[in-house]
């Protein structure tokens, strides 16, 4: 596991997909109860995320839990003990935690496709503030900070672009650090503190409502 950190009671984390689904399968209590989920899944990146999931899950809290989807393709705790965010790219898993409040997290590997759509998703205002210098880096994090609003608020339909806005930031590259931000899908208004780390392979951002 890559990091472990408490904020002030969010558990975050991140976790490297290696190996082959029978070894890391190997790493975990539950093994019969997974097993009949794993047949369902064709591809082995598929088993491999979600078997990371679960033990990144493990690693967490010292203990396995059984994770749900809602109808809306929410995860939930079976036991209902944390609030859970989880997200998944290209060699990495990433969950969240919290007891009392919904979450969110997103991780993106460092690609530069985003450039190329920046304007689904960015407001003129907020593409105005993009930095010059740190275009990719400013461009993933303001797409993962969005995902992870989204994951959060829990709302259907958002318009990434129109309901979900960024407050201009510099972004800082391997530190962990932290901009604001809100969302207009909603007659509340929420307002977010969004904590980020830059690494050279992803962007994760997180946040807690």
């Amino acid at each position: 596991m890559n990091n472990q950190k408490t904020y002030p009671d969010t558990i975050w984390g991140v976790r490297n997909i290696a190996g082959t689904p029978e070894e890391l399968l190997s790493e975990l209590e539950k093994k019969e109860l997974y097993r009949p989920v794993l047949r369902q899944m064709k591809l082995e990146k598929r088993k491999m995320e979600w078997l990371s999931v679960r033990l990144l899950l493990k690693e967490l809290l010292g203990e396995e839990k059984e994770v749900e989807y809602d109808n809306a393709g929410k995860p939930f705790l079976k036991d209902r003990s944390f609030h859970i965010g989880i997200s998944h790219t290209a060699g990495y898993v990433a969950v969240i935690l919290n007891p009392n409040r919904p979450v969110g997290i997103d991780i993106e590997q460092v690609a530069e496709q985003v450039v190329r759509l920046r304007k689904r998703f960015l407001s003129e205002k907020e593409q105005r503030h993009i930095s010059k210098e740190k275009e990719l880096i400013h461009l993933l994090l303001h797409w993962s900070a969005k995902e992870t609003m989204f994951k959060a608020l829990g709302e259907e339909e958002v318009i990434f672009k129109e309901q979900l806005h960024i407050n201009p930031f510099d972004p800082q590259i391997g530190i962990l650090s932290t901009f604001s931000s809100f969302e207009s899908r909603t007659g509340r208004k929420t307002e977010f503190l969004i904590r980020y780390v830059v690494n050279p392979e992803y962007v994760l951002t997180f946040t807690e409502l």
